[in-house]
């Protein structure tokens, strides 16, 4: 039974089974209207933080489009990073593009090989890169290996031909499964080089 269709004075609980609201204490009525009413205008705001976001990207790709005009030059897609600045220096807005990454199998021919290498190395290896090798391939909260940790392992100077073949591995298991963009507003803290980011949470709301 969904809650539209709930009849007049009963609720549902938990379990999906209809309350008489007059068995219902007091106070759980008064906590459901509290929590109804929050959730009311919390969807309120995501859809217009949402319809903010898609209006912006909009606004900013018209904008960059303008400029190139120009220059008589022609942009192809929306992807690119673009910061745009007030002409006093104080706002500043940053419109971000970051690819969706995964990786396919050949990740775990890679961590063997790094496995090989840390084994051999085991008596000699700093024991600072074994700790940033299996940080490395800890997954995160989701079960998900972590990206950027990955990758930062093609950072480091290491010349044994397994490591090499190891990295050469993990580019080839990079897959990009799409692209997100990000909207960031800043203000500039008083006259210093400094800008502090305005306090919206533009990652996950609706929009481009």
């Amino acid at each position: 039974m969904t809650t539209n269709s709930v009849p007049a004075g009963y609720r549902l609980d938990p379990l999906g089974r209809l309350v008489p609201e007059s068995q219902i204490k007091g106070i759980d009525l008064a906590r459901d209207e509290l929590v109804r009413e929050i959730v009311g205008k919390a969807r309120e705001l995501e859809q217009a933080i949402g319809k903010f976001k898609r209006q912006t990207f909009d606004d900013i790709a018209a904008f960059v489009d303008l400029s190139a005009e120009r220059y008589g030059a022609r942009l192809g897609g929306k992807k690119g990073n673009v910061s745009l600045v007030s002409f006093d220096g104080r706002y500043k807005v940053l419109r971000a593009m970051a690819d969706n990454i995964v990786f396919d199998e050949r990740l775990q021919a890679a961590k063997a090989l790094i496995d090989e290498c840390l084994k051999q190395w085991s008596e000699g290896a700093p024991a600072e890169l074994q700790t940033i090798v299996q940080d490395a391939f800890r997954v995160d909260q989701e079960g998900n290996i972590r990206v950027q940790q990955v990758l930062s392992l093609r950072r480091l100077e290491i010349t044994d031909a397994r490591w090499k073949r190891a990295m050469d591995a993990i580019g080839d298991a990079i897959q990009v499964t799409g692209s997100r963009s990000y909207l960031r507003v800043y203000e500039r803290v008083g006259d210093s080089d400094r800008y502090q980011q305005l306090g919206l949470d533009l990652s996950s709301a609706g929009g481009a």
